[in-house]
């Protein structure tokens, strides 16, 4: 898992783990904490279905944790197969062992844990036809995931957390994604580079903002490639960000309640900038 175990265990190996205080069992629980997460470069993602996403869109996977009860079942298996013919390591445990990995009283049986993956801001292109999302300051978990799996299925093109984000490896995001974490091209920038980005790239800003915004069904979305830069929970955008947007959008609301979550505000801004690109039959 870390650097510690990688020059010492054999690859093809699976080892049978019991202890809760094993130092790789020890090792996976720490990956909880964001500072564990960024020093190994590394974060969990739990669920069979997860772990296959994951294996098939080419994530480097350093460790696979298994409960003994499925280790019979033809998908784990060939799990397992892939995990060590790419040099990771394979465990079966308990499941007391499971729950005190993934923190839950009845935990995935499955659990894999990957190599981060990000993109550099200069290597994004955008062509016609493509949406990025943009997040200024994200702060909520749940948020994130939702915006990181309502992005892959509106067909987007990657998501661009700009400023003091909160982790899109965290476990309650990857949990949140539904496996679209692994789908998403992710994007880490602050403000300065974003603006010198957005001069070169050819894009059309879309921002939410609550002043001297039209309403964001009336901006044409189909002349330049488009992303859309979505405020902070608290405090939506700063002057700063707003000022250099193209366009700033306000989805007319009726009601009592004053706001929409940012997550369901992306969400309703994606399908609308895509709106001329989907169809029911697109899906292949």
């Amino acid at each position: 898992m870390s650097h510690e175990h990688s020059a010492t265990r054999r690859v093809g190996q699976v080892k049978e783990v019991t202890s809760l205080s094993n130092p790789i069992v020890k090792d996976i629980k720490a990956l909880a904490d964001k500072k564990h997460r960024d020093e190994t470069k590394s974060f969990m993602a739990e669920g069979l279905k997860l772990v296959i996403d994951a294996l098939e869109l080419g994530f480097e996977i350093r460790t696979l944790v298994y409960a003994k009860n499925v280790k019979e079942k033809p998908q784990v298996v060939q799990c397992a197969t892939k995990t060590v013919a790419r040099g990771g390591l394979v465990l079966e445990v308990s499941e007391k062992v499971l729950s005190s990995i993934t923190r839950r009283d009845n935990p995935q049986m499955v659990v894999g844990i990957f190599t981060q993956r990000w993109t550099p801001l200069r290597d994004l292109k955008p062509k016609t036809g493509e949406t990025y999302v943009a997040l200024d300051r994200v702060r909520d978990p749940g948020n994130l995931g939702t915006i990181i799996r309502t992005a892959d299925a509106a067909g987007a093109s990657g998501v661009i957390l700009v400023g003091e984000a909160t982790d899109p490896f965290s476990m309650e995001t990857v949990r949140a994604t539904m496996g679209s974490v692994f789908a998403m091209p992710l994007v880490k920038t602050n403000v300065a580079d974003f603006l010198a980005w957005k001069k070169t790239a050819g894009v059309e800003v879309v921002a939410t903002h609550l002043a001297g915004a039209v309403d964001y069904r009336t901006i044409d979305y189909r002349k330049k490639p488009v992303v859309l830069l979505m405020g902070n929970e608290q405090s939506g955008l700063p002057d700063e960000l707003a000022r250099a947007a193209d366009a700033l959008a306000r989805i007319p609301q009726a009601g009592r309640a004053d706001s929409l979550n940012l997550a369901i505000a992306t969400g309703v801004m994606l399908f609308e900038a895509r709106r001329h690109l989907l169809t029911l039959e697109a899906r292949a």
